[in-house]
C-alpha cells in the first residue's frame, strides 16, 4: 500500500517506536486571515497538532482509547476486546475507577491506523523497559500495542487518597510493546527520578507515570494535622521502593 503526501513541508514524522509513529504538524496552513496570527505564534511555541500513526500486521495489533480513531487503510477489523459478561463488568469497573473509557477497541489486520490529532504532547513508551510495568495518571492513556496488559493498581492508603482528592486506582501497563501517552508537557521537560529503596514525596499530581512496583500512597507532610497546618503543607503523594518516576515540574498532569 502506498500513501502519498503523509509527510510534506508542513508536517513530518518526528519519532517512532516499533510500529508506532508520531506525526507532528510543524505549521498548520488550514487557517483563515483571522486565525493565521494565532496559529503562527502557536507553532513557534511548540503548540502543534500531533497524530499517532500505527502500522498493523499479523504480528502487531493495537488497542486505542474509544473515539480516538480518525481513519484506517487496509484490511483491518475492529473488536471490542470483550470476552464475556464477566470481562465486560471488569472493564466497566476499570473505566469507572480510572476515568478512562470502559471499552477500548482493538484493531487487528494489515494496514495503517491513524488517530485523531491532539494538541497534547505524545510520549511513546517501551513498556518492557519498565520491568514490572508502568503506572500512569488518570486520563493519559491514548493507545498501546495489543500485547500490552492493562491492570488496576490500588493505593494502599485509602483514607488519605480520598482526603487528597486523588482516585483510589490507577491504570498499570505491563508486558511488552509500545504505549502512547498524552501529556500536557513535552518529554524533554519531564524530570526522571530513579529510586533505590528510597522515598519520593510530591506536592500535587505532578507525576506522569511511575514503576508499578513502587508503593504509592497519599500522606500528610507531618505526623499530625496541626503540624501539617503549621508547615503550610497538606497532603503529598509518596512513592517508596526501587524504580523510577517521570515528573512534570511545571504543570499538573490533569490540567491543560
Amino acid at each position: 500500500m502506498n500513501i502519498n503526501n503523509f509527510e510534506n513541508s508542513t508536517r513530518k514524522f518526528v519519532e517512532s517506536k516499533e510500529n508506532f509513529y508520531l506525526l507532528e504538524y510543524m505549521r498548520d496552513c488550514s487557517v483563515t486571515p483571522m486565525t493565521a496570527e494565532t496559529e503562527y505564534y502557536m507553532s513557534r511555541m511548540g503548540v502543534r497538532k500531533r497524530q499517532v500513526v500505527i502500522q498493523l500486521d499479523d504480528s502487531h495489533s493495537a488497542v486505542i482509547q474509544a473515539g480516538a480513531m480518525q481513519w484506517m487503510a487496509g484490511n483491518i477489523n475492529v473488536t471490542t476486546g470483550v470476552k464475556g459478561v464477566g470481562d465486560l463488568f471488569g472493564k466497566m469497573v476499570k473505566g469507572a475507577a480510572t476515568g478512562e473509557a470502559a471499552i477500548k477497541p482493538e484493531y487487528v489486520g494489515n494496514g495503517y491506523l491513524v488517530l485523531e490529532p491532539t494538541y497534547k504532547h505524545i510520549i511513546l513508551v517501551d513498556v518492557a523497559e519498565w520491568g514490572a510495568g508502568i503506572t500512569i495518571e488518570d486520563g493519559m492513556f491514548y493507545a498501546c500495542s495489543g500485547s500490552v496488559n492493562t491492570n488496576l493498581v490500588a493505593r494502599r492508603n485509602v483514607s488519605s487518597a480520598a482526603l487528597g482528592g486523588e482516585g483510589l486506582f490507577n491504570l498499570s501497563l505491563s508486558g511488552y510493546g509500545v504505549a502512547a501517552l498524552e501529556s500536557n508537557v513535552p518529554y524533554n521537560e519531564l524530570v526522571e527520578i530513579e529510586l533505590n529503596n528510597e522515598t519520593l514525596k510530591i506536592d500535587g499530581n505532578l507525576a506522569m507515570c511511575w514503576s508499578s512496583n513502587l508503593e504509592f500512597t497519599v500522606e500528610r507532610t507531618t505526623k499530625t494535622l496541626i503540624g501539617s497546618a503549621a508547615s503550610g503543607e497538606g497532603l503529598v503523594n509518596v512513592y517508596r521502593g526501587t524504580g523510577k518516576v517521570l515528573m512534570s515540574p511545571v504543570a499538573p498532569t490533569r490540567v491543560m
